[in-house]
This record gives structure tokens, sequence and C-alpha cells, in this order.
């Protein structure tokens, strides 16, 4: 099964052999310097069990509380072991890396949605 949209990656979280959590890390679009375009800059992060979530709607009111703008949420797995999902404490340092990831513009292994839910695909 491909991922197409939100719903399909939490159908395939809830399907893999060890509990998954997604990490999620909320980027805000900003100019270039020399007026070339955008970038995008990290401004939050989280992690959730698929169990934890609903629509993408959900997430984008869930997101809102935390009052940051972002434009792109980029998502990542962690599985766990033994029939466990990883714990919360253990997503600090994967979710650093993927903040430094998206720095670098290293994004070829991530998922990235815009605010709308589309599945979003960089060249």
């Amino acid at each position: 099964m491909s991922i197409t949209d939100y719903a399909s990656l939490l159908e395939r979280a809830r399907q893999q052999d060890q509990p998954q959590r997604l990490l999620f890390t909320f980027t805000q679009a900003q100019p270039q310097p020399d007026g070339q375009g955008k970038s995008l800059s990290p401004v939050m992060c989280a992690d959730k069990l698929p169990e934890e979530l609903g629509s993408f709607e959900q997430l984008v009111e869930e997101s809102k509380q935390m009052q940051t703008h972002w434009d792109v949420v980029f998502v990542g797995a962690l599985g766990g072991s033994a029939g466990q999902a990883p714990a919360s404490k253990d997503c600090e340092a994967p979710l650093r890396a993927m903040v430094t990831a998206i720095e670098q513009g290293s994004i070829g292994h991530l998922l990235a949605f815009d605010r709308d839910g589309e599945l979003l695909r960089f060249g």
C-alpha cells in the first residue's frame, strides 16, 4: 500500500509489525535572503501514536493551540520493538535530527503535507 494522503499514512503506520510513533515537524515558509524563493524553517515539533490521531483537519485544529503559524508539516516514523511503541521521551533525538535534516534541505526521506492536507513532492 502506497501513501497517497494523510489517511493512508495513518493506516500504514497502524499496520506495521511493530507499533509506531509518528514524528511531526511543522515549518514556516520564509523568504530567501536573496529574494529568490522561500525556505522552510522549523517552528515546532510533536510526536504522536497513530491511535492518538484522527483526520488531518483535527491535526490542524490541535496545532492551532500552539498559536504558531505553519505552512508545511514533515512526518517521519519511529518504530518500536517487542510490541511496544517508542516512548515520547525516546523521540527527542530523532526529532532534533529531523529538524537538522529540514534545515539542511535533506528531506527526501520525509513525507510532507501542506495546510490543506495535500501530500507534497519535492524535487
